[in-house]
């Protein structure tokens, strides 16, 4: 976390979502960031790049609450996600 700027005491978990186009990367933030204790830790506009912050449970429920919504209600194909 140190080495991107952020503090290593705050965060245990990252999310990290690329989304085409790109300006729904703000959409994305913004469902992430509602759907549970989730901070951004950095956000592309222009790339369509959304690093999420926080818990482990909390990254993958705004993680999943995104994908849901792209999937559901936006009509986006998506992929699966993952965990390491």
């Amino acid at each position: 976390y140190l080495k991107i700027g952020l503090d290593n005491e705050v965060c245990n978990a990252a999310g990290i979502l690329t989304i085409t186009p790109s300006e729904a990367v703000i959409i994305a933030a913004d469902i992430a960031t509602k759907a549970a204790d989730v901070d951004v830790g950095f956000l592309d506009r222009f790339g369509g790049s959304l690093l999420l912050v926080g818990d482990v449970a909390s990254v993958e429920s705004s993680l999943r609450a995104v994908l849901t919504y792209f999937e559901d209600v936006l009509h986006y194909d998506s992929v699966e996600m993952t965990r390491s």
